[in-house]
């Protein structure tokens, strides 16, 4: 299966959840919303716009969430996972994972729904912990993952929208992926960055990364001791090259590599001999450490250089909860989820009668 991360967006981490009269409201009319798409485009269409930063965020707003809060990921994600609850079987959309602790249950969601489905799960849940693993220990932005949604077709089609967290900063930073296109998990799975800021990082899945996850996979089939010893004699030497990382640009091993437990690492993946990168990065306890040290190892031994280039590229906004740019008008709320829902659902209204449920649903939106 292949994978496609079109975008990540960088975001004020604010505190909080959204108030119980606004999410009740959130999950009917998300719902409406999804009900429409699929019936006029079909439930991988969902999957499109849901992997697409700009719209997820003005999705948000629609929803009457803040327009800049990283909180509109965490809450536009539940209410859609909420809203799939009675409608999954009918639409063939299904929603896993959440925030924090929920995120770890993505694997057994997936699989749950499998097999009421009748499906091999297997695909799907490499699609899942492949997805995170890549943008927390492939791609080193300073951003620590605490929410993972996973949402797939009967037909095998996915998105993930996942967002980490910078604790230096304060921000949050979301990232979008796609089933569609990309053969690769490893290079340049990303179709379009949006983001605030950018910084030093570590990118291992960049294209000019390509010789370095060679030589990191090959540096994994080798004894540990090969690559210890070449960390520990250049480091002796003085004669580290120099390596991007967030918050400081020279890697340390002293810092950043336990040789003890990089020993053990090391011996785990000389003993499983991983046929490629992917493979060496879906390999329980390979993380950020054991990758930057395997970067720094094949830049030693074999001459090559991991990118430094941060994938983020632009960035955007839109209007929604607190107040900002207006406040919430409940009244209006209930009025779209109950035109919008009678529009979709009732075969006997007609197509311009849609549209017009659709028009006031966007004036509500940009008023």
């Amino acid at each position: 299966m292949s994978g496609k991360r079109t975008g990540f967006a960088s975001l004020p981490l604010h505190g909080g959840k959204a108030p119980a009269w606004l999410f009740s409201r959130m999950v009917p009319l998300s719902r409406e919303i999804l009900r429409h798409i699929i019936e006029e485009y079909g439930a991988q269409e969902v999957l499109r716009r849901l992997s697409d930063p700009h719209w997820f965020q003005a999705f948000g707003c629609v929803l009457g969430f803040d327009w800049h809060s990283s909180g509109v990921t965490t809450t536009v994600c539940g209410a859609v996972k909420e809203a799939l609850k009675v409608t999954s079987s009918e639409w063939g959309l299904f929603a896993a994972g959440g925030k924090g602790a929920a995120s770890r249950k993505s694997p057994a969601q997936i699989t749950a729904a499998c097999e009421r489905l009748g499906e091999d799960p297997r695909v799907l849940v490499h699609a899942s912990r492949t997805a995170a693993k890549v943008d927390s220990a492939a791609v080193q932005d300073g951003y620590q993952l605490y929410h993972h949604t996973f949402l797939f077709t009967t037909a095998g089609e996915w998105c993930v929208v996942q967002q980490g967290m910078h604790d230096a900063d304060g921000t949050a930073r979301r990232y979008h992926w796609l089933s569609e296109h990309v053969t690769s998990f490893v290079d340049e799975p990303h179709e379009a960055v949006c983001c605030d800021a950018r910084g030093d990082t570590l990118n291992l899945v960049a294209s000019e990364s390509a010789d370095v996850r060679h030589a990191s996979t090959e540096l994994a089939r080798m004894t540990p001791q090969t690559t210890i010893e070449a960390i520990e004699k250049r480091a002796a030497e003085g004669q580290l090259p120099e390596l991007l990382l967030p918050k400081r640009h020279m890697l340390f091993p002293e810092l950043d590599v336990d040789t003890r437990y990089l020993s053990k690492i090391l011996l785990q993946t000389y003993e499983r001999a991983p046929e490629d990168f992917e493979s060496l990065l879906g390999m329980q306890g390979v993380g950020p450490r054991t990758l930057r040290a395997l970067a720094l190892a094949s830049e030693v031994i074999y001459g090559t250089t991991a990118s430094t280039r941060d994938p983020a590229r632009f960035a955007f906004a839109h209007g929604g909860k607190d107040g900002i740019p207006f406040p919430v008008d409940r009244e209006t709320y209930d009025k779209t989820i109950e035109v919008l829902g009678r529009a979709v659902d009732r075969s006997s209204i007609d197509y311009s009668e849609r549209r017009r449920a659709l028009k006031r649903l966007a004036a509500f939106a940009s008023e």
